[in-house]
């Protein structure tokens, strides 16, 4: 077996209805130069280990699946696979998305190869509602030029919010720069409290070199049921907004970012965890928010201060639930099919 050129890595936790379908996509590249598959299954409790361990061993030679552990969670799983891969490049594929074009790898490894000032490049893609088999492209695509300098994206990045600047699962990066950067700031991209690893490694690739664009679509980003970015309860969502942002303030404050579009982008995550502390009526998660705004150094809105006022008095907060409630169901009711 070569040394692999380029590693692929794959997490999955309880996918056991997916896991196949997104090897079956990465066996499935032509690729010119050598790469493996580094399979990080996350301590699932369904039969998503059996199924990359029967891909394992067909495959040999080219999947290695991480030793079973105890659940870790996403950031831990990322980097513990980061660590193992062999290869000079590195490329994404979450366990519920697939590649739709069978030289994604070959295209951006030569781009990679052809221009060293390039630290990541990667492409659009489409997102695939799992119920209904529907694709629908991606049209936002705020840096579209072939090579675009990373230090004007930091910005973009950082205050993301409906679609990620650079998806990661359409990406190939130099290992050796994520890798320095990675032996030197540990702390600010393997923490599990921020729940997730893609922006701050797009944000670091970014901040190392320049950026690489391919106009084609290579991936299909699964939607339509829970996942890291989609969950089922406003608390979790809390949760979710609190760390994302955390995170986007560590970055801004790491490598002093502060422009008028991160402060209001800082007030907006503000006023989404106070919202999300209304609708689950948690006193709790009110104050955390105002913390956290607080940490932020906001300056709060006309509707963030609203909410703040409204939730001060817990009978007006049971209210304005009820009202709430109330034209949620009128709404639906005029709207039936949306």
């Amino acid at each position: 077996m070569k040394e692999p050129l380029i590693s692929v890595i794959v997490l999955t936790y309880n996918q056991e209805d997916t896991i196949a379908r997104t090897l079956d996509s990465v066996l499935a590249q032509y690729c010119s130069a050598p790469f493996e598959v580094v399979v990080g299954d996350d301590c699932s409790t369904d039969g998503t280990r059996h199924i990359c361990e029967a891909y394992a061993k067909q495959h040999p030679d080219t999947i290695r699946l991480m030793p079973a552990t105890a659940n870790k969670g996403v950031v831990d799983n990322y980097y513990d696979c980061f660590e193992a891969c062999r290869g000079e490049y590195i490329a994404d594929c979450a366990g519920d998305d697939f590649w739709t074009d069978k030289y994604k790898l070959e295209k951006e490894w030569k781009v990679l190869a052809a221009n060293a000032n390039v630290t990541v490049v990667h492409t659009n893609w489409n997102r695939y509602y799992e119920d209904t088999k529907r694709e629908v492209a991606n049209k936002e695509t705020p840096f579209a030029s072939p090579i675009t300098r990373g230090s004007l994206m930091l910005e973009s990045i950082i205050t993301q919010t409906t679609a990620p600047v650079i998806h990661l699962c359409t990406a190939m990066y130099r290992a050796k720069v994520l890798r320095d950067f990675y032996n030197t700031n540990r702390a600010l991209l393997r923490n599990k409290e921020f729940g997730c690893e893609d922006l701050q490694i797009a944000f670091v690739l970014a901040h190392q070199g320049d950026v690489a664009y391919l106009p084609e679509t290579t991936l299909d980003y699964s939607v339509g049921h829970t996942s890291v970015s989609c969950l089922p309860d406003s608390a979790q969502q809390f949760r979710f907004v609190q760390r994302t942002a955390s995170l986007s303030w560590l970055l801004a404050s790491h490598f002093n970012l502060d422009t008028p579009r991160t402060r209001a982008f800082f007030a907006l995550k503000s006023y989404e965890l106070l919202m999300h502390a209304f609708r689950c009526h948690n006193t709790a998660l009110r104050s955390e928010a105002l913390e956290y705004a607080n940490a932020w150094r906001v300056a709060l809105g006309k509707k963030a201060r609203c909410v703040m006022w409204v939730t001060k008095c817990p009978l007006m907060w049971r209210a304005a639930l009820l009202l709430r409630k109330g034209l949620v169901g009128v709404k639906g009711a005029m709207h039936p099919f949306k």
